[in-house]
């Protein structure tokens, strides 16, 4: 890839999942797939994602198991955990564009942003980002919510022709196997009554997204230093989700 690329996956719905996308996608692109990446944590004031940082850097120096993973993970990549950094959403591109001039081989910049279309600066941010990547879930108020972030992006951002917004896509996230396919053929009408693309790639609601650095479980697949665990992997859709994305994005 020839210039880094600004994604967010961003929606006004806590809850619906973007932070544990961003940092799954973040790190397979980089441990798995041998992209350069790094993320601009914007979600003030929890900072959800720095923090999950300091938690995983505190497991890989203090436990055993932790510390060997990651020396065999440096050894076999040769490359360091993508860069995070903390930033008021007001500053966000600035703050990227500071991380691109400090390494000039980034592919991606991803950005976790606080959720809401009412705050400015948050327009500000996703108005200069090249692709937003929506999660939505099968609840009506989480769709509702997202539909209208969609619309409000797209008539005053992208139709407008304001921004650098290549596209954006809705995700399906937590899809529970057992409801009813026709409830989410009924949502995917919706959004295509307003022309909102949803990927084909679906993520199942499953207790492995959560699963992070912690004493008493080793299997990792929530981290921003290591890639998600390739048992866990299986059913995940981790992998497919990042192969439609680079498709979308590489065009």
């Amino acid at each position: 890839m020839n210039e880094t690329k600004y994604v967010a996956f961003s929606t006004q719905k806590g809850g619906a999942g973007k932070t544990t996308m961003t940092v799954l996608v973040a790190s397979y692109l980089h441990y798995v797939k041998g992209y350069n990446v790094a993320v601009v944590d914007c979600d003030f004031p929890q900072y959800s994602i720095h923090d999950m940082r300091k938690r995983d850097q505190k497991a890989s120096l203090e436990d055993d198991y932790y510390k060997i993973m990651f020396y065999d993970q440096m050894k076999k990549l040769n490359k360091n955990p993508y860069a995070i950094k903390c930033s008021k959403a007001d500053v966000a591109i600035e703050t990227a564009n500071e991380m691109v001039g400090l390494q000039k081989n980034l592919d991606f910049v991803f950005f976790d942003l606080p959720g809401t279309v009412n705050n400015p600066d948050v327009i500000k941010t996703l108005a200069r980002v090249d692709y937003i990547f929506t999660p939505i879930i099968a609840d009506k108020v989480v769709m509702e919510s997202s539909i209208k972030f969609a619309n409000v992006i797209n008539d005053h951002l992208i139709s407008s022709g304001k921004s650098d917004i290549k596209g954006l896509y809705m995700i399906w996230n937590m899809v529970d196997g057992r409801e009813k396919t026709e409830l989410y053929k009924s949502y995917d009408k919706v959004c295509g009554t307003f022309a909102l693309p949803i990927l084909t790639t679906v993520l199942p609601d499953s207790k492995r997204f959560r699963k992070e650095t912690a004493d008493e479980r080793k299997a990792v697949f929530r981290s921003t230093i290591f890639p998600a665990d390739k048992n866990l992997m299986r059913g995940s859709n981790l992998d497919k989700l990042v192969d439609e994305i680079l498709e979308i994005i590489k065009g």
